[in-house]
């Protein structure tokens, strides 16, 4: 430990480019799921492009209160689902419970051609946070 405070002194250039290199990496792997929105840039979506809204909740979660006019596809049945969702220009935003399965379903949909895919940022939970409103 008592080496590492010179090391890094020296190496500085060196230990900057290998921070640099690991941010860049993690902007572009979340870039790669989607982009990032909020309940609000999510109601402008639906409102002035006809965005689907994926729920990739179980159906129990998904009936105790869901965003309007969302397909409820869930996660563990995405793979075979991903042709149903339509046109692969449409904008699609994934929504699941705090956020961390859209992530990955957002790497799906991109590998398989879909061009507009946006995750809503916290999940249903930002959602319900923001007071919007659910359809039961």
């Amino acid at each position: 430990m008592e080496k590492l405070i010179p090391f890094v002194a020296e190496q500085w250039i060196l230990i900057s480019a290998l921070i640099s290199c690991l941010l860049l990496l993690s902007f572009h792997e979340s870039r790669r799921a989607g982009k990032s929105i909020t309940p609000q840039q999510l109601v402008v979506l639906i409102n002035q492009q006809g965005a689907v809204v994926v729920d990739l909740r179980d159906k129990a979660e998904y009936t105790k209160g869901h965003i309007i006019d969302s397909v409820n596809v869930p996660f563990a049945k995405l793979d075979k689902e991903l042709e149903d969702l339509g046109d692969k220009e449409k904008p699609i935003v994934l929504v699941c419970k705090l956020g961390q399965n859209a992530t990955a379903a957002g790497k799906k949909l991109g590998a398989k051609g879909y061009t507009q895919v946006h995750r809503l940022k916290g999940g249903i939970s930002e959602w319900q946070a923001m007071q919007m409103p659910l359809v039961k």
